[in-house]
């Protein structure tokens, strides 16, 4: 008989009840036709492609076609080969960095300074009318950003990113909290604060050029500034009541489920959560750090799932993807490094990070034997096999079978099996006589750098009497 495998990460805070979970893996719909109507593939790998100061790599912008990263306390060109040459300083500490360019200048933010980068140097905002900046935002020539700690937010002056005038601001004022991101979308500019959120757009009036909308006060906070990014024609951002939302016109629409809610609901900190976006091979993804509890969940807009992430150092698991930030450049899709300053190149045909494993693992929906003892005499996966490199780690790559008959609470012993050296596609995945439960978890994991695509599982069990 053919049984469910996972296909998200969905673990409730009743670990008998589902402990599902997806971690480095992520479900992809199949065609009619196809063998399963939906497999499981590996997550995107990653390949370093330049050393960048000392790290952290703290964000990424892309100008006029050419790449600059803030790492540590400096800020940096790299050029396509991976060369890197630093063009001033930025504080070390401060929290998110934030870019935005006019063509010519970048707009750098690190609350609550503001700095001017251009391809040859880091200058700092000294305007007197400057009254810090806590993030940033461009739209219609002007750079916008919000006064730290306060409702206000102000534009530079026209393609000048220099000049402020201490005039040229306005006020959040549907709710009195403060402004925590300032964000533009579809040519508008969305303002994030504690408790609510205000869509601005540019009504070109003499005084100054931006309005409110009308009918557009979103009553539901952010509880991270950092949290928001926008993808699929929409926006995302970690709510105030700390539920996932995309937004859907002016409203905002929950894309959490139960689970991850109690998870999130259950961490101390999540004020520094982090967010970016990226699409791959049709893969529209919203990726969520919590960097504090050190956890990263994702969501798939193409399947409306959630799964979770996690890198590795020195074979022991982060608990969280290792990448912090993401921009496309010279052909690849790059993500910086959370504690190094590497930045990597993402691949879908990558099936490590670096020289550190990628583990991918599947926790199964449990298997009920609706209160009676039942037997369970073998279990095959059908997944692709002779995927075998032709040397080293992987050529004779296997996969990792556990269980556990209460819950999740305790596993079995490992037991591997081969998924087939290169070459070899006939090879057959599976286990026999796995004793008896009356109600089991099946976990997989394959950490072998290899290619792993799952398309169903099946069991024979045989049900008891008692």
């Amino acid at each position: 008989m053919r049984i469910p495998i996972a296909s998200k990460s969905a673990p409730s805070r009743s670990r008998a009840l589902s402990a599902e979970r997806a971690v480095n893996m992520a479900a992809e719909i199949q065609q009619e036709g196809a063998k399963s109507p939906v497999a499981l593939f590996s997550a995107p790998g990653l390949t370093s492609f330049a050393s960048v100061g000392s790290g952290p790599i703290r964000g990424m912008h892309v100008m006029d076609g050419v790449l600059y990263v803030a790492s540590g306390g400096g800020v940096y060109k790299v050029l396509s080969d991976g060369t890197a040459t630093l063009l001033g300083a930025i504080p070390v500490d401060g929290g998110p960095v934030y870019m935005v360019d006019n063509g010519a200048q970048i707009f750098l933010v690190v609350n609550p300074d503001g700095y001017i980068v251009t391809p040859l140097a880091v200058t700092a905002i000294t305007d007197y009318d400057f009254p810090g900046a806590a993030s940033c935002a461009y739209l219609d020539g002007y750079g916008i950003f919000n006064d730290p700690d306060t409702g206000r937010f102000y534009i530079t002056g026209l393609l000048d990113f220099s000049t402020v005038d201490a005039l040229d601001f306005a006020s959040a004022e549907s709710s009195p909290d403060d402004i925590l991101r300032v964000f533009v979308d579809h040519r508008e500019i969305w303002l994030f604060g504690s408790d609510s959120i205000e869509v601005w757009v540019n009504t070109g009036a003499a005084d100054f050029p931006f309005e409110r909308q009308t009918g557009t006060v979103l009553e539901r906070g952010t509880a991270s500034g950092a949290s928001v990014a926008k993808m699929d024609s929409s926006v995302f951002w970690l709510g105030d009541d700390r539920i996932v939302y995309r937004a859907q016109g002016y409203q905002p629409a929950r894309i959490s489920t139960h689970p991850l809610e109690q998870a999130i609901a259950g961490y101390s900190t999540i004020s520094d959560a982090e967010a970016f976006t990226y699409t791959l091979d049709g893969h529209a993804c919203y990726v969520l750090t919590f960097p504090t509890e050190g956890a990263t969940w994702v969501y798939d807009a193409s399947t409306q799932q959630w799964h979770e992430r996690d890198s590795r150092s020195s074979d022991v698991s982060l608990g969280r993807w290792r990448a912090s930030s993401y921009t496309s450049c010279y052909g690849k899709h790059l993500v910086g490094d959370y504690a190094t300053g590497t930045v990597w190149e993402m691949s879908p045909f990558v099936y490590a990070e670096g020289d550190e494993d990628l583990v991918r693992t599947i926790q199964f929906p449990p298997l009920y034997a609706e209160g009676k003892r039942a037997f369970m005499s073998s279990l095959g996966v059908d997944m692709e096999v002779g995927v075998g490199l032709s040397s080293g780690q992987g050529s004779a790559p296997q996969i990792m079978l556990q269980w556990s008959d209460d819950g999740g609470n305790t596993w079995s012993n490992e037991h591997w099996r081969d998924v087939g050296g290169i070459g070899t596609y006939r090879t057959r995945v599976s286990w026999e006589r796995l004793g008896s439960f009356r109600q089991r978890t099946i976990r997989l994991s394959v950490s072998d750098p290899v290619r792993c695509v799952i398309y169903s599982a099946q069991a024979e069990i045989v049900g008891g009497s008692s």
